[in-house]
């Protein structure tokens, strides 16, 4: 994970499916579960849903907080 992929989470919105248009970081945890348990997508976005489960399942989603006032 680098600070990159973090500020793409703020500000990259999900680009299809029933969240379309929310921004990654406020997808919410029972969505991202239901990745986990089926497979993230392939590629980058894959890459940034699998982080931004990991923050939000350990709590850890707060961190993001500073990131959006930028």
């Amino acid at each position: 994970m680098q600070a990159a992929d973090l500020e793409a989470l703020v500000s990259r919105p999900m680009p299809y499916g029933k969240y379309k248009g929310v921004l990654l970081a406020d997808l919410p945890l029972p969505y991202l579960v239901w990745f986990a348990r089926q497979g993230f997508p392939k590629g980058e976005l894959g890459r940034l849903l699998e982080i931004v489960y990991e923050l939000k399942h350990n709590g850890l989603g707060h961190l993001l907080a500073p990131l959006r006032k930028r």
